[in-house]
């Protein structure tokens, strides 16, 4: 009865095997790994526009393999619709096959292959606090460990960087964190100070409720917190000059122009040079907790060795 059935589940004329292994490596031999790859991120995505972009390929030759992989299955995997693309039954049945091997192959490119074999489009979003620091630093270190790994970068405030890692528009995002989502893993970095900055010929005596304030952008976690604290403290009529540059910021404050809540370790070559000086404003900005977010599953080993390279960096720069 046993191998009966075992005969029926590995039937040759069944377009889509069941569960048995040599069923399995079979329905395999006949696709291309690409191909379950583009098949896995369509599925994801529920589109080829979208698939294409993550996979770094165009879109005619993402439709081109999935149109491959129905012909060699004889069968449809997708309906096309005008929302976009969904699984039919057939589809769905070979979901988990290819997560399988999806898997299967991480472990054997973590476990087996060279990471200089390792040849792949890596997204990465970073904050700007970690772009005009340790970033470089960082970039440098994953090409070390992965040669031929290409890397793409967008600089963003968190909450927009957060939203791209759940549409799965980045790999890897460095944000304020952690992301409170049960898809997204998260490696907690070194936090950042905060410290009050004015320009090294300004007076020593600060009156925050006249002078303006360089600091982050207005809708960033920084900038509320810090606004909440300096209402409590001196009132609403404070002047804050919110922006999403930084680098800017510091500018402002080394002409005179505001005193800012800015990270310690991007002033401290300022600082050194006799360009700024740290003072006690009487409130203390909240230090910013960054972490190394990404999407769990299907677990991608390269994306998780650049989470600890990134957590590696910042305690070595922070």
């Amino acid at each position: 009865m046993q191998r009966g059935m075992a005969r029926r589940v590995c039937d040759r004329s069944s377009p889509l095997p069941a569960t048995s292994e040599p069923c399995l490596v079979r329905l395999v031999s006949r696709l291309k790994l690409e191909h379950l790859q583009t098949f896995l991120a369509v599925a994801r995505y529920g589109s080829v526009s979208r698939a294409a972009e993550a996979l770094n390929l165009t879109q005619p030759t993402a439709t081109s393999r999935i149109k491959a992989m129905e012909a060699s299955l004889g069968t449809k995997v997708f309906d096309r619709t005008a929302t976009g693309m969904s699984l039919t039954k057939r589809g769905d049945m070979l979901l988990q096959y290819a997560a399988q091997f999806q898997q299967l192959s991480d472990m054997v490119e973590e476990n087996v292959m060279d990471a200089a074999g390792v040849d792949r489009l890596m997204r990465i979003g970073v904050s700007e606090t970690i772009a005009q620091s340790w970033l470089p630093d960082f970039i440098g270190a994953l090409h070390k460990d992965f040669p031929n790994l290409k890397i793409e970068i967008s600089v963003d405030i968190s909450l927009n960087l957060r939203e791209q890692l759940l549409r799965r528009e980045v790999d890897l995002a460095i944000l304020l964190g952690p992301i409170s989502d049960f898809t997204v893993d998260n490696i907690e970095l070194p936090s950042v100070e905060l410290v009050w900055f004015r320009a090294a010929g300004e007076g020593r005596d600060v009156d925050l409720r006249t002078t303006p304030i360089a600091t982050y952008a207005r809708n960033t976690r920084p900038f509320r917190e810090l606004r909440a604290k300096l209402f409590d403290r001196f009132g609403p009529d404070i002047t804050l000059f919110p922006s999403s540059s930084l680098s800017s910021c510091f500018r402002m404050v080394e002409a005179g122009l505001a005193v800012g809540a800015l990270p310690k370790a991007l002033g401290r070559s300022m600082v050194e040079a006799g360009k700024l000086v740290e003072f006690d404003a009487g409130v203390a900005p909240s230090p910013l907790n960054f972490s190394a977010s990404y999407i769990g599953e299907p677990r991608n080993y390269v994306i998780e060795a650049a989470a600890k390279t990134a957590q590696a960096i910042a305690a070595k720069e922070l």
